[in-house]
């Protein structure tokens, strides 16, 4: 038999379906892997108030009972966190990273819900910084979480992402990617990659309509799946843009307010 290769998502759950577990688990799936999940949160959209996000993080000795379940079985081949709620979440993971000394660790460090412009909470934001990024094989933060890590603030610029990606590498990350995204001004979707010596600038056209959401927790998992397969950081990293470029052009209208990715655009496309 072949060989099961294994993957670990510890993130929230979005119930419609494009970003958080969900999304994690589908692509680990594209990504022919086996996933497990500990779950960190439940995020709630409210249709009847403008798609408003209520967040309910899980005890985090609950997130630790379900991480001893999953390093029963030893580390795994890789792993991603995407939100994780509360600085005692935090903390459980650095030691379930620690304590199994897993590798290929990639940290999506999620502060804020799609549509949502402030910290979900401080805290949590800086315990990710000194605990986790130390921990990271590769970060992956956006433009307003790269703006925060680094301490930079607002990113505006293909420079201003450079900065900050050195700064957060220099943080401990062994790899940094800054998400531009749709977010810069211009026609050009930019992410910048950096491994500590050398920038790499991803462009691709922008998708209209940008039926992105989930794109963030997308791109984490793929580079976990990448990885988990045996890909070098940079193989991992080219694979994830291609990957999610794929499930964006997929996407589709779930509703007036959101167009998830679809996670297997990439293999329709093959």
């Amino acid at each position: 038999m072949t060989k099961i290769i294994k993957t670990l998502t510890i993130a929230g759950s979005d119930s419609s379906g494009g970003a958080g577990i969900q999304a994690d688990l589908k692509t680990f799936e594209e990504y022919g892997t086996y996933g497990f999940s500990a779950l960190t949160t439940i995020v709630t959209m409210d249709p009847d108030n403008g798609w408003h996000h209520n967040v309910y993080p899980i005890d985090a000795a609950i997130v630790a009972e379900q991480l001893k379940t999953i390093f029963a079985g030893g580390p795994v081949d890789a792993m991603k966190t995407g939100m994780l709620g509360s600085v005692e979440i935090v903390q459980v993971t650095e030691q379930a990273i620690k304590n199994n000394r897993q590798t290929n660790v990639v940290i999506d460090p999620v502060m804020v819900c799609k549509g949502e412009d402030e910290v979900l909470n401080p805290e949590s934001a800086h315990a990710i910084r000194d605990l986790l990024l130390p921990l990271a094989t590769v970060v992956t933060p956006n433009l307003f979480e790269a703006g925060v890590l680094s301490g930079l603030g607002k990113l505006s610029t293909i420079e201003d992402m450079k900065e900050a990606a050195r700064l957060i590498h220099e943080l401990g990350a062994s790899n940094v990617v800054v998400k531009g995204g749709k977010s810069l001004d211009g026609d050009q979707a930019v992410d910048v990659f950096f491994n500590g010596s050398d920038y790499t600038v991803f462009t691709a056209d922008k998708i209209e309509p940008a039926t992105n959401h989930g794109a963030g927790c997308t791109f984490a998992a793929a580079i976990a799946g990448g990885l988990a397969n045996g890909l070098s950081v940079d193989e991992a990293v080219a694979k994830a843009k291609d990957f999610v470029l794929a499930a964006i052009r997929n996407g589709f209208a779930f509703n007036e307010y959101v167009g998830p990715v679809f996670h297997g655009g990439y293999r329709l496309e093959q």
